[in-house]
């Protein structure tokens, strides 16, 4: 038999790779994207309409622009995280740029006297979430990984975590994952790098204990991540008489993430056989979706105007593929060929995000200024994770179901024009998807902008920000060691519009 590394190995595996609800909420929260004008008034459209980004809140918008316009927006997206792991913080920033928005809208006005007067098309493509994002966590705990690698070997056989005559540790590490499942992969890997060791050297033997020793152990944790979730709008809206507005979407998602770990432990006892490890994984996710919304607006008189929209479930499908290594001074001679080349690669599975409402209202002051204000509703322990009928999912599902709650949803903006000069404000807050708020915090976050109109054109600059404190496991499974994250994303967006 001959070894090729200088290719990835891939093998499809039968078993659910841990899907859990941290991806549920991954692929269901949406940051605040879209124009810069949008992103400067918190994202408090859906009473007003005529912005291309506000089709995502109300799709009744696009009947309220008076002319055809494109606009393309591009954004700095930077974060910053302080993880606290045991007694100390770390903190870690990031930057990345990207065209954020791009879209355009068509109005064709009614020639005749009847009561619908224009009707508008319009698509657009907004990046929902921006996953590009670092930090690192370093400190003490008493929860070394030895303690992953037993959860996950307690009960499974000794005899399949051997390496058989004439086979390959990169082999057998695929044909395990592709046969036995998850858990015995991570046994196999645990048993093979020397941090476990069975209690009895029979091949039925199911019981295992550590061969790392200590009383606390040092971690350094660095988890990286990127792509996005972007989402293209295909819009249809009218406007009837002179005070309704109403509009439909068609939404289709696209998703492409990457999460890579890095694990290295030190500071055991003197005597312990294990004197460091080191384990990094890494995680790709792609897949589409699509969801549809309506909504409608309504001119109460020449100040005050009402929204309402429904925007239906997301519903999902999406592929993962796995890659691990691990070494420790007691591994294998060969553990280096379980690397990132060798790829664990899974079932499509499905996520289904809960449907969301939305009520708003807003105060036009003539050509001055206006104040907007939206409320949204979105029950979070609707979601699911599909096929409902794998025993794995279930169990996650009902999991889901008691843990995650109602997400209330406040946006709130403002705009004051002096001549040509348009300043802007706002303020989003949006409840923890969590009943329990220790998992994930509120969100709040505020913004600012200007805009300058020269005519057909006009360019606008946005600046906003938002808090949000974290708790984040380190693994998906195995062991519950998490760090406590004070994150803050700070956008400066810029965009132009052209009217025609």
């Amino acid at each position: 038999m001959k070894r090729i590394s200088t290719f990835i190995m891939v093998l499809a595996c039968t078993f659910a790779s841990a899907q859990t609800i941290d991806d549920v909420l991954r692929y269901s929260s949406e940051n605040l994207q879209g124009t810069a004008r949008f992103q400067a008034m918190g994202g408090a459209f859906g009473a007003l309409g005529g912005d291309l980004s506000a089709l995502n809140i109300n799709p009744a918008g696009s009947a309220v622009f008076n002319f055809s316009e494109i606009a393309i927006t591009g954004s700095n997206y930077h974060t910053n995280n302080d993880a606290l792991y045991g007694n100390s913080v770390t903190n870690t920033t990031s930057n990345s740029l990207d065209f954020n928005q791009v879209g355009g809208v068509f109005v064709f006005n009614s020639s005749n006297d009847g009561p619908w007067k224009k009707i508008a098309l319009a698509f657009n493509y907004d990046l929902v979430n921006n996953f590009d994002n670092e930090f690192v966590a370093t400190g003490n705990t008493s929860v070394g990984i030895d303690n992953y690698f037993l959860n996950f070997a307690q009960g499974e056989p000794l005899g399949p975590l051997r390496t058989q005559q004439g086979e390959f540790i990169e082999e057998a590490y695929l044909d395990i994952g592709s046969s036995l499942g998850y858990s015995a992969q991570q046994a196999f890997l645990g048993f093979q790098a020397g941090l476990i060791e069975p209690v009895d050297d029979d091949d039925q033997n199911t019981a295992y204990f550590s061969n790392a020793q200590y009383g606390s152990v040092n971690q350094r944790y660095i988890q990286n991540t990127s792509g996005y979730n972007s989402k293209f709008t295909l819009n249809f809206a009218s406007q009837y008489e002179e005070s309704l507005y109403i509009g439909a979407t068609l939404n289709f998602h696209n998703v492409l993430y990457d999460r890579v770990t890095y694990l290295d432990e030190s500071g055991y006892d003197a005597e312990s056989p294990i004197q460091f490890a080191s384990f990094d994984n890494l995680l790709h996710t792609e897949g589409h979706g699509f969801s549809f919304s309506v909504g409608a607006i309504a001119k109460l008189n020449q100040s005050i105007r009402v929204g309402g929209s429904y925007q239906s479930p997301t519903w999902y499908r999406l592929t993962d593929d796995t890659s691990q290594r691990i070494n420790t001074n007691l591994a294998v001679s060969d553990i280096d060929f379980i690397n990132f080349g060798i790829v664990n690669l899974y079932d499509e599975y499905r996520i289904k995000t809960p449907e969301k409402y939305t009520g708003s209202i807003a105060l036009v002051f003539g050509q001055e200024g206006l104040i907007s204000l939206d409320y949204s509703y979105q029950d979070m322990s609707k979601a699911e994770l599909r096929p409902t009928s794998d025993p794995s999912f279930g169990a996650e599902n009902d999991f889901i179901a008691s843990t995650l709650g109602a997400v209330n949803s406040y946006r709130l903006g403002g705009e004051y024009r002096i001549q040509e000069v348009s300043l802007r404000a706002g303020y989003r807050f949006e409840e923890s998807p969590y009943e329990d708020g220790d998992f994930i915090g509120d969100l709040n976050g505020f913004s600012a902008g200007i805009g300058y109109n020269f005519g057909p054109n006009r360019l606008d600059l946005a600046f906003s920000r938002t808090e949000q404190d974290v708790n984040s496991y380190l693994f998906d499974g195995g062991i519950d060691s998490a760090t406590f994250i004070e994150r803050v994303n700070t956008n400066i967006s810029l965009g132009y519009t052209l009217k025609f």
